[in-house]
């Protein structure tokens, strides 16, 4: 056997047999989620951790876990890990990259065109019996069609929004804080801008922004003035993009026209007023919420975690300054 390992969440059990022809495996098979001392307490003599959101993987629980050699992300973000101290503490970080782009891009536009016809409300309308006939004004929504889609953050997701955009003859804007090669740029025919103009000119914002110091709270009171009254905001990103207060108070006083939420500042918690609100869809967190993509996602993660435990390099390292200092 190559070591011992602990998976946070139940995970799918083609994964966990395949691991257990060469680690031994410990899972939390329960339907809830660890305490931080319960995680600490887990994690005791293991090698390596594949840990599910929303557990975090913080300094003290890395350094209480004196054998750790890998920590497999489920999943391409890694806000959760501190990967910082895990490359001090010679830990090896990996992720999920790719595998889960056009799932959440699906899931990023099905909420778009959600909350833009007023879908769930709709849905809503129907199932309480209130449709007694048909008006002109009922239940009216935003046109999608050559309108002006706002992306924040153009990596592979984003431009997969923005290739699905084409289909609906949009204008796309974007920013984003990196360099995007030019014949991305030129193949999306997207056009780069200030984010104050993407934020004055948009008619649908999509965010697609890792979360950094930088980008928490972007979206700030501030930022919701600057807006058209007629946008709409989705975040398929991270909860903590959004200053969710900030949002609630753009979507009382009008001065946006909707939000589509996969994420929240303090999931699994939600702004209370939030879920009063019919100009919101809410979704828990199902960005990659597909069999085939949470299988996949499940299977890279067992690969990372193999590989480190082989003493090979891991195909998607987080922190390869680690495997340089080996």
């Amino acid at each position: 056997m190559l070591g011992k390992i602990f998976i946070t969440r139940h995970l799918f059990q083609e994964t966990v047999k395949r691991l257990r022809a060469e680690v031994e495996v410990e899972e939390n098979t329960e339907d809830r989620i660890l305490s931080k001392p319960e995680l600490i307490q887990r994690l005791m003599g293991m090698d390596g951790v594949i840990p599910l959101l929303p557990n975090v993987v913080d300094r003290e629980v890395l350094q209480s876990a004196s054998n750790l050699r890998v920590v497999a992300n489920f999943g391409v973000g890694v806000d959760h890990i501190d990967v910082r101290a895990a490359t001090e503490l010679g830990i090896v970080v990996t992720n999920t990259p790719g595998v889960l782009t056009e799932t959440t891009a699906d899931l990023a536009w099905s909420l778009l065109m959600a909350a833009a016809r007023r879908i769930v409300e709709a849905d809503n309308f129907m199932r309480s019996r209130q449709f007694t006939a048909w008006g002109p004004k009922m239940l009216l929504g935003h046109d999608v069609f050559g309108k002006t889609l706002g992306i924040i953050g153009l990596g592979r997701i984003g431009q997969a929004i923005a290739r699905r955009a084409r289909g609906f003859n949009m204008r796309v804007i974007f920013t984003d804080a990196g360099r995007v090669k030019d014949d991305v740029v030129r193949e999306l025919g997207a056009t780069r801008v200030r984010l104050e103009e993407l934020l004055r000119t948009s008619d649908y914002i999509s965010l697609h922004a890792p979360l950094t110091p930088q980008t928490t709270h972007l979206l700030n009171d501030q930022a919701f003035e600057m807006m058209k009254p007629s946008c709409i905001v989705i975040n398929t990103s991270r909860g903590p993009v959004i200053d969710e207060k900030a949002l609630v108070r753009a979507l009382k006083n009008g001065r946006i026209s909707g939000a589509a939420l996969d994420v929240f500042e303090h999931e699994p918690k939600v702004e209370p007023e939030l879920l009063e609100m019919n100009n919101v869809v809410l979704a828990p967190h199902i960005g990659s919420g597909s069999y085939e993509t949470r299988l996949k996602m499940s299977e890279m993660a067992a690969d990372n975690l193999l590989s480190v435990l082989k003493g090979q390099r891991p195909p998607n390292i987080v922190n390869p300054d680690v495997w340089g200092n080996r």
